[in-house]
């Protein structure tokens, strides 16, 4: 063999050992990366049964890693399509997403459900939950709101939560979670007041009497039963006053006199008496 053959066999087995090497290489790491990807918890979850999964969720959710719960309850609703156990996984999903701050996945969640299950057993807890996430039991602590208009504020989700619970004890009536519903909607009436006639008394500082006068009778019309009322009556009677409206004054003083003779808002101010009918009329 002469020196050019040999260079030549020599070059080509250290390519092939090259070519080798390299594909030893790419195998390993292939390999590798399979590996990693059956460790993944995607394919963890793959190999639970939906039910067992739902189980682990539950275990979750009730030690309070809602996040965890989460990410098993979605593979749960995607898995068992179809089922008793995917409704029950929306519902629990929901209130996951509502314990983890995320109020608009649960009321998306919350409102799928009741759309698509309107005969379902648990349509009764899904209103309930709905009525929940909108509900804010800090509404009627307005000091700490005291440099602000409150003009400004929506009150929209209490509004909403309001007609949840209503929807719940309309419907449902003898369901167990009807008694605290209708506790929420007091509540939230009486916030609800509170809020208006805190505008309408923001209005009559700024001297805007009409104003004052339209939210303050407004507030009257809506929430006739709330404590809030007292007030109201009271700003009606300062803003008619100030406009020139004395007919209206003696008739907002008179039905304040009449629903709250014990007022303070009575005190140095003069009641007319309410005019009687004269005989033969």
């Amino acid at each position: 063999m002469n020196l050019q053959n040999l260079a030549n066999k020599t070059a080509m087995t250290g390519w092939q050992r090259a070519s080798k090497a390299w594909w030893m290489m790419w195998m390993v790491l292939g390999v590798a990366a399979l590996s990693a990807c059956g460790s993944s918890p995607k394919n963890d979850y793959g190999k639970i049964s939906p039910d067992k999964l739902y189980a682990d969720a539950k275990d979750d959710a009730n030690d309070g890693n809602f996040e965890t719960a989460i990410k098993k309850l979605e593979k749960v609703e995607s898995r068992a399509a179809g089922t008793l156990l995917a409704q029950q996984a929306q519902i629990d999903l929901a209130y996951a997403y509502y314990k983890t701050g995320e109020k608009a996945q649960s009321l998306a969640k919350l409102d799928r459900f009741i759309r698509l299950h309107p005969t379902s057993p648990a349509l009764d807890y899904a209103l309930y939950l709905q009525g929940l996430v909108n509900f804010n039991d800090d509404l009627g602590l307005f000091g700490r709101w005291a440099n602000q208009n409150l003009a400004e504020r929506d009150q929209q989700a209490s509004k909403d939560a309001y007609e949840s619970f209503r929807q719940l004890i309309d419907r449902f009536p003898k369901s167990k979670y009807s008694a605290d519903a209708r506790l929420r909607m007091n509540h939230i009436v009486n916030t609800l007041a509170a809020g208006e006639v805190r505008v309408a008394a923001y209005y009559l500082r700024r001297g805007a009497y009409l104003a004052a006068a339209n939210r303050a009778q407004q507030a009257v019309k809506d929430y006739q039963q709330s404590p809030a009322i007292e007030e109201a009556l009271w700003i009606m009677s300062q803003s008619y006053e100030q406009l020139g409206l004395m007919d209206l004054r003696d008739d907002a003083r008179r039905v304040l006199k009449a629903s709250f003779p014990d007022s303070a808002y009575l005190k140095d101010v003069k009641v007319p008496e309410a005019p009687t009918a004269t005989k033969g009329s």
